[in-house]
């Protein structure tokens, strides 16, 4: 979701037969984070993404507004405090990294000893101040000054950052003062009790300076490892012209292609309980090494994932330090890098059962073909689940087969598969919908039940713009929809293409009231 910031400047008298009262005449909406997205031709041209703030004067009531603006009241406060939380983020990953035994620091991933890189390039003063101009102005606690107002004066600091990157680079050492992270427990959904510590995540923000060095490291690792092959083609997370919609067309088309083909598919989508936080620094040095980086390189990436610790801010107060001893750092630049490292040799063990996979992240989707009534299709399931759940153990990752969905498409409409798969104590049985990276996927390919969920939530959007449309500007409620409507319209709508028309018809139609809602056409006059 978007978030809609809204400040009212209230306290004037305004008088047009409304009994005299005091009433807002002015609301300022500031919209962020907008989405860089494809508009329908009718509201494309109308829509201006590079004012974020407009001002809107009220009309003659607010009655409406009011009551958008004052939700139901929140359940009453928890009694947590910020070291409770911290407690629990520690011990959260703690036990999932205690069932694994000592570690295995031979990986199955090999290479050739021709790809070779020991040490970082120093940067320039040049390349420094883009790095630091081209970064998004977020701050941390930890900053000691405002990241907006360091790029501001970026000038007369570059010289100085230029030399901490540089040395870092050279000794291979990440600074200590780099290496703590600092935490918000951010609530998993408003619906959820808020005193229960299970119902958080934690949001981890690191020091700008910090995250331009890990820039540095970034780009000069991954151009290694793309010039050489080594990073998993299948894998489309933090990769430049990926995305999760690449990553869904390239799996709904093979299983598009096999259904032509008269054949059925399976589609088992896995499910990692906290995989970034319980990576293993030793298996991924390992792992790194393998590939070709030695030396201050390999040096400087050891010394940048040990030693790190969080704290935790939670209502004006802050917890003790808490030592982190597994995982790449959340909120960091290179852990979605380290992390795909990490994953790397997973697929040499899906392919050897025959299996076709595609990753995002730590999403792994796995899929293969069958004839209809091929009599192995549970033995080789089973087989190939035993092994990565084996893959899982031996690299400190927990395979949580609970949340495993797995989904059998049938070569036709009318044929059925009825099995399930038994793992360990274990039960994955297919099911009919599973939310595969955002996207509600069915047995059928149909995307129904997506539209209807995508078509549900649009509706609630527009129902609340359009109460509150009298009181916005026409670019306002641009803006409004663009973030709430068209952002959902947008969402991986590749998948749609070649669908019946009657099966999009409901998403037209919301565009449609989206248009009417925007240039305030009555609710059934055609557009």
């Amino acid at each position: 979701m978007y978030s809609v910031n809204i400040a009212l400047n209230s306290g004037l008298q305004r008088g047009n037969g409304l009994n005299q009262e005091t009433l807002p005449t002015s609301v300022c909406i500031s919209l962020s984070s907008l989405p860089s997205l494809q508009t329908s031709s009718l509201l494309k041209h109308h829509i201006t993404t590079t004012r974020l703030t407009t001002v809107v004067t009220l009309g003659h009531s607010s009655k409406t507004f009011s009551s958008l603006l004052n939700p139901p009241p929140p359940p009453p406060q928890s009694t947590l405090t910020a070291d409770d939380f911290a407690v629990f983020f520690t011990n959260k990953t703690r036990t999932i990294s205690d069932q694994f035994s000592t570690p295995q620091t031979e990986d199955n991933f090999t290479t050739t000893n021709a790809h070779s890189f020991s040490s970082f390039s120093p940067l320039s003063e040049t390349d420094v101040s883009k790095l630091i101009l081209s970064s998004h102005p977020t701050t941390c606690p930890l900053d000691p000054i405002p990241t907006h107002l360091l790029q501001a004066i970026s000038s007369s600091v570059i010289p100085s950052l230029t030399h901490i990157i540089n040395s870092s680079l050279h000794s291979g050492t990440f600074p200590s003062a780099f290496k703590q992270a600092r935490v918000s427990p951010l609530l998993k959904k408003p619906s959820l009790n808020p005193a229960l510590l299970e119902n958080y995540r934690p949001v981890s923000l690191l020091p700008f300076i910090a995250k331009t060095l890990e820039r540095a490291v970034f780009n000069q690792l991954s151009m290694f490892l793309v010039q050489n092959n080594l990073l998993d083609s299948n894998q489309s997370g933090f990769k430049s012209g990926h995305s999760t919609e690449t990553a869904l067309l390239s799996v709904t088309e093979a299983l598009r292609l096999a259904r032509a083909a008269s054949k059925s598919s399976v589609l088992i989508l896995l499910d990692l309980s906290a995989a970034f936080d319980t990576v293993n620094h030793q298996i991924l040095l390992s792992t790194l090494r393998k590939m070709g980086i030695s030396g201050t390189a390999l040096q400087w990436l050891n010394s940048y994932l040990s030693d790190r610790s969080f704290m935790v801010s939670w209502r004006g107060e802050v917890s003790k330090s808490q030592q982190l001893s597994t995982g790449v750092p959340q909120g960091s630049v290179l852990g979605p890098l380290l992390f795909s490292i990490y994953m790397t040799s997973l697929g040499s063990v899906i392919q050897k059962h025959g299996f076709s996979y595609h990753c995002y992240a730590d999403d792994t989707q796995l899929y293969f073909s069958f004839q209809p009534d091929d009599p192995t299709v549970v033995a080789r399931i089973s087989a190939c689940l035993s092994d990565i759940s084996s893959w899982m153990n031996d690299h400190h990752l927990q395979l949580n087969l609970t949340k495993t969905e797995l989904l059998v498409v049938p070569a036709n409409p009318s044929f059925h598969h009825n099995f399930s798969i038994q793992l360990g104590s274990s039960t994955i049985t297919p099911s009919r919908t599973a939310r595969n990276l955002g996207v509600v996927m069915d047995h059928q390919l149909s995307f129904t039940d997506h539209i209807a969920t995508t078509t549900r939530s649009c509706r609630f959007a527009l129902y609340n713009i359009r109460k509150i449309r009298p009181f916005l500007s026409e670019q306002a409620t641009q803006l409004l929809v663009q973030a709430l409507v068209l952002s959902r319209l947008d969402y991986c709508n590749a998948l749609l293409a070649g669908l019946p028309a009657c099966t999009i018809k409901p998403l037209q139609l919301i565009q449609n009231a989206a248009a009417r809602v925007v240039f305030n056409e009555p609710k059934k006059q055609l557009m």
